[in-house]
């Protein structure tokens, strides 16, 4: 029984967590890119790869996570398992040792982790998988018989709920790269009114304190203090004090999560450099079209959807990308990459607000139908 619950609870974990990273397989290629990137493994040469490998690591993980739960080739998906989990263990080990990934995209934007909880969620899985190979061992010395019998029978049953569950999830992902996630996890989702959403992070802000390095001077002793005590303290800073600032090794602290929410990063500037954020939030009607790579976007329909767009009848129309020439019909908006991303699966894509709610997210090629 316990053998049995064990692995029920492990691939539903597995299931669930490729499910959404299934879900939005885009929004999980940003986060391979991230680890390609030069300041992690150094590999942007394949960062044009990282969506297909998305979509191998996601089926992986479905295809054997479905199989655990239904005892399909037990001992080969036991293996896969564990050499997975290894492998997913070293990254978020890396992520979180050298803090260079800050949220590994295991549950993808469903539930955030910190590093150090991802890695230690990929440790607790990978000693249940042992474990469960462990109880599981006596099974994998039968020798499977390929004549017509019983066991067979139930083995072509699995195959099938196999195929069926192979051909949903590619349905479900296929839907999220061609259009937008048929579940939207993010803050960004339709129906959010960003506006509520600033004003809550506003009034439940994350508290951060700034911890100097000190180094005395005529001792060589290193010390560690808060801004708060590093000001109640008149011996390190008062003149003739033997104890100096280290230059580059001050450490900002959280010591108060506030409210999160992605919305925090919703700043939109013209390219001069003054804020549009509250004039798009408060106009009865603003379409924006963002662009997070404009110059892979197609200039063919970045022209007809400007066209479309100024042909709605909004309060403000804008285009919003990371470079201040992309759009030449309508007025160009900056904003930060990684940003738009968030909000933006498809380069371009379109939103729409109304009073600052969300009312419509869309690919530019499905807003052009």
């Amino acid at each position: 029984m316990f053998k049995a619950l064990l692995r029920f609870v492990i691939a539903i974990i597995f299931i669930l967590s490729g499910f959404v990273k299934a879900v939005d397989l885009v929004g999980f290629s940003f986060k391979m890119e991230e680890y390609f990137a030069p300041d992690v493994f150094a590999m942007p040469f394949l960062e044009k790869f990282a969506l297909p490998l998305s979509v191998f690591v996601v089926i992986l993980e479905l295809l054997l996570g479905f199989m655990l739960l239904i005892k399909l080739k037990l001992k080969f998906t036991l293996s896969s398992l564990i050499a997975l989990c290894i492998f997913f263990g070293f990254l978020t080990f890396y992520s979180a040792y050298f803090n260079v990934v800050t949220d590994c995209g295991c549950f993808g934007d469903a539930i955030k982790f910190t590093p150090w909880q991802s890695f230690i969620k990929d440790i607790v899985l990978l000693v249940g998988l042992i474990v469960v190979f462990i109880l599981y061992r006596k099974e994998f010395k039968k020798k499977d018989s390929y004549s017509y019998s019983p066991k067979k029978e139930s083995n072509t049953f699995k195959y099938i709920l196999l195929g069926v569950f192979s051909v949903a999830m590619i349905l479900i992902g296929a839907h999220g790269i061609i259009h937008e996630p048929i579940i939207d996890f993010r803050d960004y989702k339709i129906g959010t009114d960003i506006q509520v959403e600033k004003q809550k992070i506003s009034k439940d802000p994350s508290v951060y304190k700034t911890f100097y390095s000190l180094k005395n001077e005529k001792t060589g002793e290193v010390v560690k203090i808060n801004q708060d005590d590093y000001i109640k303290e008149t011996k390190y800073w008062a003149e003739g004090s033997p104890w100096k600032i280290e230059e580059g090794k001050n450490e900002s602290v959280l010591i108060k999560e506030g409210y999160k929410s992605e919305i925090v990063k919703f700043k939109i500037e013209d390219p001069s450099g003054v804020e549009l954020t509250e004039s798009i939030l408060h106009a009865p009607k603003a379409i924006l079209i963002f662009s997070y790579a404009p110059k892979d976007a197609s200039p063919e329909v970045l022209k007809q959807v400007e066209a479309k767009a100024k042909s709605q009848g909004a309060t403000v129309v804008y285009g919003v990308s990371t470079i201040a020439t992309t759009f030449k019909t309508i007025p160009n908006a900056m904003m930060d990459g990684t940003a738009i991303k968030t909000i933006a699966r498809s380069n371009p894509s379109v939103l729409i607000l109304e009073n600052g709610k969300i009312t419509d997210k869309i690919p530019a090629k499905d807003y052009l139908k």
